[in-house]
């Protein structure tokens, strides 16, 4: 395949995302692997999307790297914060997105971007996993449900539980009274869902909103909390197909720019 090729991978907590594009912006792969304990997760993600995008190494022009494990990824040409690769990312996707809210495996943020989706502006929590991707796979697991059981829309019937707990630890110990108590698991999985947007609203509230709100990070896939999280909004979201790679796509695009100079 001839012309010229980019690419971003996004080294997370809980997975490793590679997104190849073209010349023009398109993208051509899309890869999404457990990040694991032994360090190859960017090797292995990055040898699948070039297979997928039936590409060589050496056809590729730059490599962004972003995401906390970014220092690790030895055959990038790039490196930057996710703060601006979501940024990018989601305004290529929705060009009139003014907030990014991401929610990811382990911290989650809440970024202002300009009409280019530079960053303008951002707030996150990265002192605790509630809130996050992290704490619904404990909670799912508690529950004895799947990440995709959780993700249901519910039809709640009856009051909805309070999640008090602003720590993973203390919420998990609460989900446990309540199924002691026989509560309807509806009503807790409704209950989680509201925790982690009343966190996202906090650092809503403390950064403002302008413009179209774009939702990123493997959390977005949780259409039931996508439901609380507009009602709580008062207004639709943006949510991409695969929010989980929108780092990567940022990544790569960063890297598209950067050759271009």
């Amino acid at each position: 395949m001839s012309g010229l090729f980019f690419a971003g991978v996004d080294v997370g907590s809980l997975s490793t995302d590679v997104v190849i594009i073209d010349e023009e912006g398109n993208s051509l792969a899309e890869i999404v692997i457990p990040t694991g304990i032994n360090g190859a997760a960017a090797d292995q993600a990055f040898e699948q999307a070039l297979e997928q995008a039936l590409l060589t190494q050496t056809g590729v022009k730059a490599i962004t790297a972003t995401g906390y494990g970014r220092s690790s990824v030895s055959f990038a040409t790039g490196k930057t914060t996710e703060i601006s690769c979501h940024g990018v990312g989601a305004h290529h996707l929705f060009p009139n997105t003014g907030t990014v809210i991401d929610i990811g495996g382990q911290d989650s943020k809440v970024i202002q971007v300009d009409e280019n989706g530079r960053m303008l502006d951002f707030t996150m929590n990265d002192k605790c996993a509630a809130g996050t991707g992290r704490f619904l796979e404990v909670m799912a697991d508690r529950l004895e449900l799947g990440l995709n059981e959780l993700s249901d829309p519910l039809h709640v019937q009856g009051e909805t539980v309070q999640i008090s707990s602003t720590c993973t630890v203390f919420a998990e110990s609460e989900v446990i009274s309540l199924l002691a108590k026989h509560t309807p698991r509806e009503q807790i999985v409704n209950g989680l869902q509201r925790s982690i947007v009343n966190r996202i609203w906090s650092m809503v509230t403390s950064i403002g909103i302008q413009g179209e709100v774009t939702l990123t990070g493997g959390v977005a896939n949780n259409k039931g909390l996508v439901v609380v999280l507009e009602e709580k909004l008062g207004q639709k979201l943006n949510v991409p197909d695969n929010p989980q790679t929108v780092g990567a796509l940022g990544a790569a695009h960063i890297a598209r720019r950067g050759y271009r100079r």
